[in-house]
Formats: structure tokens, C-alpha cells, sequence
């Protein structure tokens, strides 16, 4: 099945605003990709143009073959005939409907026979053939989900478009079903694209990103490449990189570059033609915090820097931990390390970051 999607489209909203869609899909078979951006970065406008909700006012949309929206020859196919399932964030089930009849709702052109058949496959599918003659309000937030998914997938689409499917659960929900989702979108065996603002949603259900701020694409690509090497600060700030700081190279020497950062010096890894001026990305749980002192490096190419604790700020199991070693530095660590270390603001410590966990960004 050709499921090469291109989407190079422009939407123009009256106020002038206009966000850019420009991405695609590669590769034929299953794979899901994540727009992943903040709030009001275009992620659901780009979702809603491949959906047909949203006129192209630029540009065009092609999805395996066929030719979805191209404002230079004025085609705009409705959503009806792009053959795809989509599932907005409100799911949107009929109260007054009974979970088959939800599910069979977009099946009226075939016969009730053909009907019937589809909606127990998607009740078997689905695990929902206990809860079939119920109505979503004697459904829990999980099973409410899996109904509107059952809805999208009902008609056998090419393309699969989910708008935040997890922002209606709690948070407890959210955790125990990702897994679930991932697991049944790859027994469907349907290209996805999925609307994120959460990195570890993004991180465990997708694996292809695309990063969206202020109505454009900033960077696109395999899901862990991406947010292990962020194109520039504003992909790495959006990606949830705590530290990033400026550095200048003094020397390299063995593949290891030398960069003074603030006061300190550390080691990273050289990616080659950075030029001397750069941006030093290091993620918190990549920082590792040790009682004692102790300076410079390890043969392993393990940076040790003499830090203070300025602040602790517990997040559930973790504790991020705010650090002066010369230049601001994060780190995130378990609540029991923390407790463990019988760590307080204000002690000296030692930070402990490997140089290849460092990440570096050409400074234009």
C-alpha cells in the first residue's frame, strides 16, 4: 500500500496569522508521526489541513497517489472522500447512542449485514464486547476513547489522524494507556500522524517528529534523533532541554572538543565544523549528582565539575535540582538518590555529565 503522504500547504487565517504545514510521511507501512510543538504552534491547523477541515491557501497536500488539496488548481477534496480516520480531542460520541451504534454510525452505505460484521470486529478489536449496549456515560475515560477510535477506524482508512488522544484522560489514564495505544496502532497497521504538547507521549508513541513553533516547521526526522541533537536553541528549548548555554571552543584534540563554559571548562564530543562559538544542550536526567568535590576529567570522558545547590524542586518520583558550577546547570535525579545524598540547597557537590551526552549548536 503506497502511504507516502507530502504536505507542503500554507492556511491563512483573516487576522494574518498563517501557519505552514511542511512534512511528510517516506516510507510506506506502519509508522506514526508526532507534530509536537506548545500551544498556538499550528500542530491542529496542520492536522485539521491533512483532515480537509481547513482550506490550503498555499501549496498542496498528496497523500499516496492521489491529490488532496492544491490551491494552485483550486482542488480541495472533502474530508469524506480523503479516506482517513480522524479522532479530534473531544471524542465526540453520540450520548444518546449505544457503543455499537457509536461504532456503526459512519457505515450507512453498507448492507446491516456488512454493518454488523464490521462493528464486532471492531468491538473484538477494540476489547469493548462487554460494553456494547452501553451508552459513553457508563463508560470510563479510557473506554470512551477506544469507542471514538473504533468510530475513526470503522470505515478501513488509509490514514489515521488523532488530535491529542490522551488530553481528555486524567493523568493516572494517560500513563497506563499510552503503552496500550501504541501497541493496538501497530496492530492496525495504519501511517498516523498525532497531535502532542507532551514530550514523554510524543517519545513513547511516535517515531517520527515533527517540531512546530509560531506556525512553522522548525525540524523533522527520526523521533530520538531529533531530540537528542535539536537543530538550534528554540527546537532544544521546545523539546524540553534544561540547560542550554553559550560556550566558546578553546581546543580540540582526540575527537574531544574543550569548551569554556561560564567559569568551567568541559569536555564534548566534536561533531566537526561547528565553528568556535556554540550552544551546549545538556539534559537533566544526563546529569548525575555525587557528594564531594573533584574537578576536570576521567578517562572515560566523563566531565566532573565542583557545584552548589541553589534550589530542589520535587516533581513527583523526581527531584530537579538547580546547580552553580561555573554556569547554570539542571539535573534531574529520583527522589530517593535525593534522599540517599541527604541533599539540601546550599551544599557543594559534584556534577557528573559524560561527553557524549553533550550536545552542540553552531552559534549564528
Amino acid at each position: 500500500m503506497d502511504a507516502h503522504l507530502i504536505c507542503d500547504a500554507d492556511h491563512r487565517y483573516g487576522d494574518g496569522t498563517t501557519i505552514e504545514a511542511r512534512f511528510e510521511i517516506p516510507q510506506p507501512g506502519f509508522s506514526v508521526t508526532v507534530l509536537f510543538g506548545p500551544s498556538g504552534s499550528g500542530k491542529t491547523t496542520a492536522l485539521r489541513l491533512l483532515a480537509g477541515l481547513e482550506r490550503t491557501d498555499r501549496g498542496s497536500i498528496r497523500f499516496g497517489g492521489a491529490t488532496w488539496s492544491d490551491a494552485t488548481r483550486g482542488i480541495h477534496c472533502s474530508p469524506q472522500h480523503r479516506d482517513l480516520g480522524f479522532l479530534p480531542q473531544a471524542y465526540s460520541l453520540f450520548p444518546h447512542f449505544s457503543v455499537t451504534e457509536n461504532l456503526g454510525y459512519g457505515l450507512g452505505a453498507q448492507t446491516p449485514r456488512e454493518r454488523n460484521a464490521r462493528v464486532a470486529e471492531l468491538l473484538h478489536l477494540l476489547d469493548l464486547k462487554g460494553l456494547a449496549d452501553r451508552r459513553p456515560s457508563e463508560l470510563s475515560g479510557g473506554q470512551q476513547q477506544r469507542v471514538a477510535l473504533g468510530r475513526a477506524l470503522a470505515r478501513r482508512p488509509r490514514l489515521l489522524l488523532l488530535d491529542e488522544p490522551l488530553s481528555a484522560l486524567d493523568r493516572p489514564s494517560q500513563l497506563r494507556l499510552r503503552k496500550d495505544l501504541r501497541a493496538l496502532l501497530r496492530t492496525l497497521d495504519i501511517p498516523t500522524v498525532l497531535v502532542t504538547h507532551d514530550r514523554a507521549e510524543a517519545l513513547q508513541l511516535g517515531d517520527r517528529l515533527v517540531v512546530m513553533d509560531q506556525g512553522r516547521v522548525c525540524q523533522s526526522g527520526d523521533i530520538q534523533q531529533v531530540f537528542d541533537r535539536p537543530s538550534d536553541p528554540a527546537v532544544a528549548a521546545i523539546l524540553g532541554v534544561e540547560t542550554v548555554v553559550r560556550g566558546q571552543i578553546e581546543s580540540i584534540a582526540e575527537g574531544m572538543a574543550t569548551i569554556a563554559v561560564g567559569s568551567a571548562r568541559i569536555l564534548a564530543a566534536d561533531p566537526g565544523s561547528l565553528g568556535w562559538q556554540v550552544f551546549v544542550c545538556i539534559r537533566g536526567e544526563d546529569v548525575a549528582v555525587e557528594r564531594g568535590g573533584g574537578s576536570g576529567t576521567e578517562s572515560t570522558a566523563r566531565n566532573r565539575l565542583p557545584a552548589r545547590i541553589t534550589a530542589l524542586h520535587s516533581e513527583g518520583p523526581l527531584v530537579r535540582i538547580s546547580l552553580d558550577c561555573g554556569f547554570p546547570l539542571e539535573s534531574l535525579v529520583t527522589r530517593q538518590a535525593c534522599v540517599d545524598l541527604s541533599l539540601s540547597e546550599g551544599d557543594q557537590v559534584c556534577a557528573i555529565l559524560k561527553a557524549a551526552a553533550l550536545h552542540l549548536i553552531p552559534h549564528d
